[in-house]
């Protein structure tokens, strides 16, 4: 297994990091197994754990809080905040009142007196970022976590976040964790190049494309709707929809690529997203014991420059095969109101 320092951090983290958003009731609902596939890792030489408070309504949470019972020392243990937990309003976003709630829910859910890496899952226009950075300075001032970062932020707001803490004398994002896979590549524009510009430590997420570079699902063949993944979101994996075509066509020549490397498809999925200079670690989200000893078959796999370049033939630096589904949409662009002038000022015009 090889290692990275986490960003300016000092902290020494696997380049394989296991995720356990498929711990629970969403994906593998056996504790015992869950457990184990963490003891698996890290016996391994995984020593980074990734995970967040609304993973199954935190049951994702207490699963690896079991799990890492003896062995907490040894572990860089990771999570997040911003999604709602429960009913009812102030249950969500970045916001003092529950970044301050919701770390005491995860530190008892995890069974641990600190989180190395807490991480604002996403962004909450509705809460000054001055805000969310003071509050996680706190947390630190505090000793309740060592580190803070952020997750799936758009280049422009992680500039903006560092310069208020440097104004601000606060203490500022440490790593962002954003989606990266071959058929995702937009995040290679800009906010890779800024988080390494800032010294930041990169999480990447979802490098098998949620699913579509397991080499489960191939062009031509049927795809059961009603099992694994597909079950849960069929749109993402019905081959009739044009977006869901074109990553197949996109998957049958990474395949050749595969082959001609002597890996899988995984594999080589996994190992382009860890060559990029400004990864530092790659969350993979097992959810049984074989899909684990797959991911880490490929661990010590390095891609020669002339595979990078087939692979930048097949899908361009910067360009998204498909948006990454989970990914954070502005509400500039979710909400029409905000992109349009008010029907009495266009009339005046």
């Amino acid at each position: 297994m090889r290692y990275r320092v986490l960003g300016g951090t000092g902290i020494e983290v696997s380049v394989h990091c296991l995720g356990t958003m498929m711990f629970g009731s969403v994906g593998n609902p056996d504790h015992d197994e869950c457990v184990r596939v963490v003891h698996a890792a890290l016996d391994q030489g995984v020593n980074f754990v990734d995970t967040a408070d609304m993973y199954s309504a935190g049951e994702s949470e207490e699963i690896v809080g079991k799990a890492l019972q003896g062995r907490r020392d040894d572990v860089v243990l990771a999570t997040k905040v911003h999604f709602r937990m429960g009913e009812g309003p102030n249950r969500s976003g970045n916001s003092r009142r529950w970044i301050v709630r919701e770390v005491e829910e995860s530190l008892r859910r995890l069974r641990t007196d600190w989180i190395d890496l807490y991480q604002i899952h996403r962004p909450d226009h509705t809460t000054d970022i001055e805000e969310t950075l003071s509050t996680l300075s706190d947390l630190v001032h505090q000793g309740k976590i060592r580190a803070f970062g952020c997750s799936t932020f758009p280049a422009e707001e992680i500039v903006e976040a560092h310069h208020v803490a440097e104004r601000r004398g606060l203490l500022r994002f440490r790593t962002e964790q954003p989606p990266y896979s071959l058929l995702a590549r937009g995040v290679e524009t800009s906010v890779l190049p800024v988080c390494r510009r800032l010294g930041m430590g990169v999480l990447t997420w979802s490098p098998l494309a949620s699913g579509f570079l397991t080499g489960k699902y191939r062009k031509g063949q049927p795809v059961d709707l009603a099992t694994g993944r597909a079950a849960l979101t069929p749109a993402r994996f019905d081959p009739s929809l044009p977006v869901n075509a074109a990553k197949l066509d996109v998957v049958e020549r990474l395949v050749e690529v595969a082959d001609g490397v002597g890996c899988s498809l995984p594999e080589l999925a996994v190992a382009f997203a860890a060559a990029h200079p400004a990864v530092t670690s790659v969350i993979t989200g097992p959810r049984t014991m074989s899909q684990l000893e797959a991911l880490l078959k490929g661990a010590s796999l390095t891609l020669d420059d002339e595979t990078l370049d087939r692979i930048d033939e097949i899908v361009p630096p910067g360009v998204n095969v498909y948006h990454p589904d989970g990914a954070w949409k502005p509400p500039v662009l979710a909400d029409a109101a905000r992109r349009r002038r008010p029907l009495a000022d266009r009339s005046a015009a």
